[in-house]
């Protein structure tokens, strides 16, 4: 069986000559390289404005769920957490049973102002406990498939089969599968100061035969100039874009993307789909974890916020929904060096205007565990099909999820 959006009999020949000259025309950004990709300046500055957007946060390394959304009205949380547990009384309160850890002034503050939807016991079947492999199935949407292409990879081609050169933007050191897709090659730059096309030393002689102006003697060679030109093109609208930017808003102590994101949006980019990660799998908190986990939340929540008012300082905030995540949460007890170890489910966040706030999925028990885990409740892949559908209207979302996913009812459309 050959799985939607492969070519039988293996790639195209256009996609062979694409993928030689994107292997051979590396971008180096921070001394990473990953593919270039493309831009247009014409089709970005003729796309509608109000064109939904969706923005993914990916924090890796495995957020600790329960001492991020504390669950302080249930007494099963301080047995299990007797050093760990954060007092009720320092909590931002949401509810008579909820409350935020206290460093998260911006998604309190987001949640009360009804453009939050915390979604409880996301995971999935079977779950992993390796950070690779978890992550590989939220970034595929599809579990133990082997998938290469990610779901907002196959998002993008199921929305915009003809290769929109400016559709996918993933702002990180290297490229997610996540946004790996077979009509779209993302742009994939983390410091916009060194993004640039290089090459390795026996390949500058090949790329140097593409420089503007020169002739094409084929429609081969026609086809590389065009592709190296628009290489040559997001390279300099990306450093345009972020270096021209300019805000009043605050995007907290650690900004880790998303200042970047906002800056392609008000240069009219007509992208569609951003994946920011927070670098270096920096929420892995098996020891000391308190003062650690608190500075990551503050960083996140304040930096998600500001980029929320940012959009509306823009008159964006309507065309913009943003979507938060870690590969999986960690275990119900503390550990014995005041961390905590691998676990299972963990909260989703979702945020927008256009999001009806609240909780969404059943809350897991504490004592009714799975070998010290939570038993998930809500499969990742229904937060995926709500996006999918309700947000970004692209009507096959079983063909993008490989299967049928129940959406969730979070988006006010």
């Amino acid at each position: 069986m050959v799985a939607p959006h492969e070519h039988r009999g293996g790639p195209a020949r256009r996609d062979i000559l694409r993928g030689a000259l994107l292997g051979s025309g590396m971008a180096l950004m921070g001394g990473s390289a990953v593919p270039v990709v493309l831009g247009s300046p014409a089709r970005a500055a003729t796309k509608a404005a109000n064109e939904r957007i969706l923005v993914v946060v990916e924090l890796s390394g495995a957020n600790d769920g329960l001492n991020t959304v504390v669950p302080y009205g249930d007494d099963a949380y301080y047995r299990a957490r007797p050093k760990l547990g954060l007092p009720a009384k320092d909590l931002r309160k949401i509810d008579d049973h909820f409350g935020f850890q206290p460093r998260m002034a911006g998604f309190e503050r987001l949640y009360k102002n009804g453009q939050m939807a915390i979604v409880h016991g996301v995971g999935y079947e079977h779950p992993s406990f390796s950070h690779f492999t978890s992550m590989a199935y939220w970034h595929t949407g599809a579990p133990n498939s082997g998938d290469a292409y990610g779901w907002l990879g196959r998002l993008a081609d199921a929305i915009d089969p003809t290769a929109n050169p400016d559709f996918l933007v993933d702002v990180q050191s290297g490229q997610s599968l996540a946004v790996r897709a077979q009509h779209h090659v993302p742009l994939a730059f983390d410091d916009p100061a060194q993004f640039s096309r290089g090459a390795y030393f026996d390949e500058q002689a090949a790329l140097r035969t593409l420089a503007p102006g020169s002739t094409p003697r084929n429609p081969t060679e026609a086809f590389l100039f065009q592709v190296a030109q628009s290489a040559q093109t997001a390279e300099q609208r990306v450093h345009e874009a972020c270096s021209t930017y300019r805000t009043p808003v605050d995007y907290g102590l650690v900004r880790f993307g998303l200042e970047r994101v906002a800056a392609l949006i008000a240069a009219g980019f007509s992208t569609r789909i951003y994946y920011v990660s927070y670098p270096r799998n920096a929420f892995d908190t098996h020891v000391y974890q308190a003062d650690t986990h608190a500075r990551l939340l503050m960083y996140v929540s304040d930096h998600i916020a500001g980029f929320m008012r940012d959009m509306e300082r823009l008159g964006r905030a309507d065309d913009v929904t943003l979507m938060a995540f870690s590969e999986f949460g960690r275990r119900v007890n503390e550990n014995a060096n005041l961390g905590t170890d691998h676990g299972t489910a963990g909260p989703v966040f979702v945020a927008g205007s256009r999001v009806r706030g609240g909780h969404y999925g059943e809350v897991p028990s504490l004592t009714d565990l799975d070998d010290g885990n939570l038993k998930y409740t809500t499969d990742f892949r229904r937060v995926y099909a709500t996006l999918i559908t309700q947000w970004m209207g692209c009507p096959d979302g079983t063909n993008v999820l490989r299967q049928n996913m129940a959406p969730l009812d979070i988006m006010s459309v």
